[in-house]
């Protein structure tokens, strides 16, 4: 933690002398305000002061909206919803070649509290820069596979008690390999620029609050369908349609083939649903009676609050409309609107 020093006191008493003789000799004018140097920021501290409120607040993003445990962690996608497996939460995930060409490996880091394989020795300002600029502790510019375009836009406020809950974190002493990375992707993405300050955003403005929750929750990160560059495609704006398939049951040998959901108020998205309709699918993970699948975390968001999914819910109704169909019940083919393979992709 940075802390002011004292001026020494030869130098205090030099400049009242001064000031004394300034005055008297010459007629004292009317003093100039100098602007006092704004105090630095809390996500300036090597250690964030631990406080109950930030605590709280970062327990609630954190286990809620951002659900940094599904990345960071083994989860047992026999249970609905999934969840960590016991005693390896926060103890980091291989997700493999993630669909990359050979030699890449992609590993969400342990970010638990342990010492030895853990963020334990991490000041915080470390969390900031991975946080803010996709920059990892060791320097190197994360994969984007970690959402920092988003998180970057939590509030300060809101980014230190996110930290603060994560520092909190038992220790996992499981040692993770670091992410490979060919030369040819790596490449590809360059860390972001700092940011000085994230006020923090209006909760009385619903809309506007929606908009933020959205924004740093990632929704359009699996809602947004990409070129080949993964690049957002123009007019697809939280389509669905993004392949997600993978072994989300309870069999680890198992593909279970799902694509995400269009999420915009067309006939093909969600125009059926109500507020009510769109938390009693969050807090049950179920459409009706057709479950969603497990890779969708309704397992975290389904412990935000009424008013916040109802923020959600308000702002996913402003989204432009977008024909797109989307089911994940049929029979997978090629859709030449988001260019991939879903169900009903040969209808668009």
């Amino acid at each position: 933690m940075k802390t002011s020093k004292s001026i020494p006191s030869g130098i205090a008493a030099g400049a009242v002398a001064f000031f004394f003789l300034v005055c008297f000799g010459t007629g004292c004018q009317k003093a100039r305000t100098v602007a006092a140097a704004p105090p630095p920021s809390i996500l300036e501290m090597d250690t964030i002061p631990r406080t109950p409120a930030r605590l709280a607040r970062g327990q609630y993003l954190v286990e809620g909206l951002l659900q940094c445990p599904f990345c960071h962690s083994d989860n047992d996608f026999a249970q609905r919803p999934a969840r960590p497996i016991q005693g390896k939460k926060d103890g980091g995930q291989d997700f493999g070649d993630f669909g990359l060409p050979k030699g890449n490996r992609i590993i969400a880091p342990n970010i638990s509290s342990d010492a030895e394989n853990g963020a334990g020795k991490w000041k915080d300002t470390v969390f900031v820069r991975a946080l803010r600029e996709g920059i990892g502790h060791d320097g190197r510019a994360l994969f984007p596979l970690m959402p920092y375009k988003y998180f970057r836009s939590l509030s300060d406020d809101d980014l230190a008690s996110v930290i603060v809950y994560e520092r909190s974190m038992a220790p996992v002493h499981i040692e993770q390999p670091k992410t490979a990375l060919t030369d040819d992707v790596r490449k590809t993405f360059q860390p972001l620029e700092p940011l000085a300050h994230v006020p923090e955003p209006d909760h009385f403005n619903r809309l506007a609050y929606g908009k933020y929750l959205v924004t740093v929750g990632h929704c359009d990160g699996c809602h947004t369908p990409q070129d080949e560059r993964g690049n957002p495609i123009p007019g697809m704006d939280f389509a669905g349609g993004v392949d997600l398939s993978g072994p989300w049951g309870p069999d680890p040998k198992k593909i279970i083939s799902v694509a995400s959901l269009n999420l915009t108020p067309d006939p093909s998205g969600i125009s059926y649903f109500d507020e009510q309709m769109f938390i009693n699918v969050i807090r049950t993970g179920l459409v009706n009676a057709r479950p969603l699948a497990s890779i969708m975390p309704w397992g975290f968001f389904r412990n935000l609050s009424d008013e916040d999914l109802k923020a959600i819910f308000s702002y996913l109704r402003t989204l432009k409309p977008v024909q797109h169909r989307v089911d994940n019940t049929e029979a997978v083919r090629y859709c030449k609107r988001c260019r991939s393979k879903h169900g009903f992709g040969e209808r668009n």
